[in-house]
């Protein structure tokens, strides 16, 4: 049977009223999502992990709930004075880019993160290397000295939030263990020959973990590798190398506390357009006290287990629902930096004391470690 032609019709003004709106409307995401990319880079913990879907199940469009996985300690080294390097074997691991992370459950229960150190190109394995922390808080312990070829341990992720932004120019600063994150993005940069320099720090050259490979990097052009031990050399001159950075490269820095916030203290006097990015093993500043009005006792409804706890003043809505409630719920820093202990909020207004997630994430989630009911409410939580 001969199928009746389509007639086009012109458009109508309502027709090019619609148009003019969908327009609108494009551009005003495009404007959203660019303020979004501006301040994610301006985070001081951003790129701090934080979970894609909280702990406690699903996000709002999501079907799935963040991954565990058993994995074996295929491979132990020691790397460096103080820092072990595990490959952790198994089989489907989903890929990876420079700067992921996992979360690693140790066998005490407790949650770390660990930056990913091996090549993405490198199927059924994720590598990782930690430093003993003496006076840390045990996670480094344990790994060190529980953790053997041939023990099973659990792993989370990978997820990333310190990605390697396309760019035209790198420089690289890495301060001791700080080094781990960074060495795929050197490697990465190297292998697509995009120009970089890297600028390493540590206490002494002993320990410094992937100090060797770090130096064959820099073979075919020793100038842009700086290695600085500082029992040898003396602080690091940063200041030096941010002149010497092409404009508008990209400046990745992980390490201690006081590397970062030199480099982001030298920015402003560095060539035009860096934009520095940056990972944190720690809380840039401890959270600030709460307001007198939310310091105070309030309820949180546990929607799916059913359970009403009390959450004292003082004590954080994390440790009210472990002893009250689920004494297995995930946690790891306790200082609202790590993302471990995001829970979704279905209720209730929360006062967040946080600087690591976004606007779009508070709508619906907290971290219960460090944020509160705002002014004493109540909270419902997808718990």
């Amino acid at each position: 049977m001969p199928r009746t032609p389509r007639i086009r019709k012109a458009p109508t003004a309502r027709t090019a009223r619609a148009v003019r709106t969908v327009a609108v409307a494009a551009a005003a995401a495009l404007v959203a999502r660019r303020a979004l990319r501006h301040r994610i880079k301006a985070s001081p913990l951003w790129p701090m992990p934080a979970l894609e879907t909280p702990v406690s199940g699903k996000g709002r469009d999501a079907q799935v709930t963040t991954t565990s996985r058993q994995l074996t300690v295929a491979e132990r080294t020691e790397e460096a004075a103080g820092v072990v390097r595990l490959r952790l074997a198994g089989d489907g691991l989903p890929d990876w880019e420079p700067g992921a992370h996992i979360d690693l459950v140790l066998p005490s229960g407790a949650i770390r993160q660990y930056s990913l150190c091996g090549d993405p190109a490198t199927p059924g394995s994720y590598t990782i290397a930690t430093r003993l922390i003496e006076d840390g808080r045990g996670g480094s312990r344990e790994v060190h000295e529980r953790l053997h070829e041939g023990t099973a341990v659990e792993v989370r992720g990978p997820r990333n939030r310190f990605r390697l932004d396309e760019c035209h120019a790198y420089v690289f600063l890495a301060g001791g263990i700080g080094i781990t994150p960074i060495l795929p993005m050197v490697r990465r940069a190297e292998r697509e020959g995009v120009p970089w320099r890297l600028l390493y720090a540590g206490r002494s050259r002993a320990s410094m973990p992937f100090l060797e490979e770090i130096e064959k990097l820099a073979a075919p052009g020793a100038d842009r590798v700086t290695v600085v031990a500082e029992d040898e050399d003396g602080r690091p001159d940063l200041a030096a190398l941010l002149a010497g950075a092409p404009p508008y490269a990209a400046v990745y820095c992980c390490g201690p506390e006081p590397l970062m916030d030199a480099v982001a203290a030298l920015l402003p006097d560095a060539p035009e357009g860096l934009t520095l990015h940056t990972e944190r093993f720690a809380p840039a500043a401890a959270p600030s006290p709460a307001p007198a009005a939310d310091n105070v006792p309030f309820e949180v409804e546990l929607h799916r287990t059913g359970r009403t706890v009390t959450v004292p003043a003082g004590t954080s809505i994390l440790r009210a629902i472990r002893d009250q409630a689920l004494p297995d719920l995930p946690y790891s820093c306790e200082q609202g930096f790590c993302g471990t202990c995001q829970q979704r909020v279905l209720a209730g207004e929360v006062a967040h004391r946080d600087e690591l997630l976004t606007d779009a994430e508070r709508d619906d989630s907290l971290l219960i470690c460090v944020s509160r009911a705002r002014d004493g409410g109540r909270l419902v939580l997808d718990l």
